[in-house]
């Protein structure tokens, strides 16, 4: 076995199963503002009566996070389901926190009902975000209510076993992108969402986790070496995820090419997501 290998972290605690990543604690000085703001505006935003908790994901809680360039992600569990109203708190939330804070790029917010976050059918998917990605930032943190992960296929299956249904989304939205700042934008969620999806196709082989999307892109490498050239496909949409692209060239190749590929591959290897209730 290589050296590396054996002894690289795979994000696993003593016990095999994921450990959760990220913390307030290394949030970088220079997000700390946003991270405080972002608490104070969706405890207003949706208060007590709807909110029972928020969480922190992606770069920020993980301490990787670059000024300027990196978003803010947040996760907002309702007591009860997302209604239009709560969507509408939530974009307002989000609009405001952006443009009052110039070291983030964006902000985004999940909404769910604890319910959901619970519940069987979205255990490997949604509840898995929350219990091994996400970062408490308000109210009672729901993991403890949430069962320890392994990186298993169903794990793959469940959290991106859906690639193929977002093909079609994405070239309506490719074809609605007019502008250089739209196609910026769609290209960096797209490419991430791919890179996500490459490293998740090789994940139980591999037997951990990471949210690295460089190292995602090198461990679909090292486990796919006869198709080198999806390898630096995978390779070039992480550096697309980190520095997006105005090119509608750059859109094509993500969702005509590299996409259709890497659903059929995963179908293959993990079959389909489990349907969503009223999905």
């Amino acid at each position: 076995m290589d050296e590396t290998a054996a002894t690289e972290d795979k994000g696993l605690a003593a016990d095999g199963t994921i450990r959760r990543e990220g913390s307030v604690e290394r949030v970088r000085t220079e997000f700390a503002p946003v991270v405080g703001a972002a608490r104070v505006r969706v405890a207003e935003a949706f208060g007590p009566a709807r909110l029972h908790s928020a969480y922190l994901y992606g770069s920020v809680p993980r301490g990787t996070a670059i000024p300027g360039v990196s978003d803010l992600d947040l996760l907002v569990a309702l007591r009860e389901g997302p209604t239009a109203r709560d969507r509408a708190a939530a974009d307002g939330a989000a609009a405001a926190l952006d443009s009052a804070f110039p070291v983030i790029d964006g902000v985004g917010v999940l909404l769910f009902s604890v319910e959901t976050l619970l519940g069987e059918a979205d255990r490997h998917d949604a509840g898995f975000l929350l219990a091994c990605l996400c970062t408490p930032l308000l109210g009672e943190d729901l993991a403890v209510r949430l069962p320890r992960y392994r990186p298993t296929s169903l794990l793959a299956r469940e959290t991106n076993g859906d690639l193929a249904l977002a093909l079609p989304r994405w070239r309506d939205r490719a074809a609605g992108a007019t502008s250089g700042e739209a196609r910026l934008r769609l290209s960096r969620g797209i490419a991430r969402h791919l890179v996500r999806t490459a490293f998740t196709l090789v994940m139980p082989h591999w037997g951990g986790w990471t949210s690295d999307l460089g190292r995602s892109a090198e461990l679909f490498a090292r486990h796919y070496p006869h198709h080198p050239e999806r390898a630096a496909q995978v390779r070039a949409a992480a550096a697309v995820a980190r520095t997006p692209s105005r090119e509608p060239g750059v859109l094509t190749a993500l969702i005509d090419d590299l996409g259709p590929w890497l659903a059929a591959e995963y179908t293959a290897a993990h079959g389909t997501k489990a349907p969503r209730p009223g999905g």
